[in-house]
């Protein structure tokens, strides 16, 4: 096995600025919590918009708990990324809300060009999206041209665009075993815990981009394993996006999808959870009888022990859903050059997918639908 993990470009000085003035930026932005009564009239409000506009909403398992149970209820979707996007895509709505960070709502108008897809605000950024300018990685990519380019799911559409491939944190590894396999050297990006993971995992000749998740990078191996000590029956669920150090104390390594079917089918009653807290709410409806322990990102002197959170995906809020629909406000907005160059990669991995026998088809029917992704989820 051959990581070659420096050498893609550090982050700059400038660039760690920027980033840092984002989150504080996404935080400050953070919806407060509404007064029940006001809470239940929004919601009633969005139901009747959803009907009128010929739309759907769909939500990532980390948006506030408010948001995913309205998606539910109303025959909307909550999912990992790419479960989002292919419901969009199968769904009959001509308008897709999407209520997560926007390289989704990027996927989803990707995958469904002639729908419109809002989001309840475009500034809700991602980390691992952030710190991989299209620019600069396709400078990276041009000077490794004999690298087959393979990039996460949690990129630009720009980004995408670049790639050969486009892969989620599950399949991701028997997509690179295969062109390992093919005696392909490979370009991976952005998040280098994942591709080191996927690196360790395959043995194949990796050149990693140096992003990461800020939500993911914060996991801390010495306090797990004090946690790990304080509840010795209890099963570790981690998603490779996290340190080396984490992963090798889990139980379970997999994409969001993966974890939370790990929690109803694995036989055990309590679970430490290294991913965003937004998970919580999915993995204790599934399983009510069960206790869910958030994993630790900080040391004894820190305010907050587990602050597993993204500010962007808090950034969704319900009047932000209610004011997208009503002014049709936050539109993704794409060429269809780029689109269909995006889609390109994105369509080799679900094809790859159909040929190992994995199903990756929604029906639009997400009770039905529930494992659909469970082989394939992304972020």
């Amino acid at each position: 096995m051959k990581i070659y993990p420096y050498d893609a470009p550090i982050m700059s000085t400038d660039a760690r600025i920027a980033t840092q003035m984002n989150i504080d930026y996404a935080r400050a932005k953070i919806p407060k919590d509404l007064p029940r009564a006001e809470r239940i009239a929004v919601e009633a409000n969005i139901k009747q918009l959803l009907k009128d506009k010929n739309a759907v909403l769909v939500a990532h398992y980390y948006v506030d708990p408010f948001i995913q149970d309205l998606a539910l209820a109303t025959g909307g979707c909550v999912g990992d990324s790419l479960e989002m996007a292919r419901f969009g895509q199968a769904h009959s709505a001509q308008t897709l809300v999407v209520a997560g960070v926007r390289f989704m709502g990027e996927s989803a108008k990707i995958l469904s060009m002639e729908k419109t897809v809002l989001m309840p605000d475009l500034e809700a950024e991602c980390s691992l999206d952030l710190g991989c300018p299209a620019d600069a990685f396709a400078a990276f990519c041009d000077a490794h041209p004999e690298r087959t380019v393979v990039v996460y799911a949690n990129t630009s559409a720009a980004v995408k665009a670049r790639a050969d491939w486009v892969v989620t944190s599950s399949v991701g590894i028997d997509i690179v075993r295969h062109l390992h396999a093919k005696g392909e050297p490979i370009i991976w990006g952005p998040d280098r815990h994942l591709g080191k993971y996927i690196a360790r995992e395959t043995g194949a000749d990796m050149l990693l981009w140096q992003g990461s998740c800020l939500v993911h990078n914060e996991f801390k191996a010495t306090e797990l394993i004090q946690l790990k000590e304080a509840y010795p029956e209890a099963k570790v669920l981690v998603h490779p996006e996290s340190p080396d150090s984490v992963v090798a104390l889990a139980d379970v390594v997999g994409s969001t999808s993966k974890l939370l079917q790990s929690t109803y089918e694995m036989d055990a009653d309590t679970f430490i959870v290294a991913t965003d807290l937004g998970i919580l709410h999915e993995m204790q409806k599934r399983s009510p009888t069960k206790h869910f322990l958030a994993a630790p990102t900080a040391g004894e002197s820190a305010s907050c022990k587990s602050c597993a959170f993204c500010p962007w995906m808090a950034m969704n809020g319900l009047q932000g859903i209610e004011h997208c629909l009503t002014h049709q406000s936050g539109e993704i907005l794409m060429t269809p050059e780029l689109a269909a160059a995006a889609r390109k990669p994105l369509q080799r991995m679900l094809d790859f997918a159909e040929s190992q026998k994995q199903r990756v088809a929604s029906s639009g029917d997400i009770i039905k639908d529930r494992s659909l992704f469970a082989n394939v989820g992304a972020a």
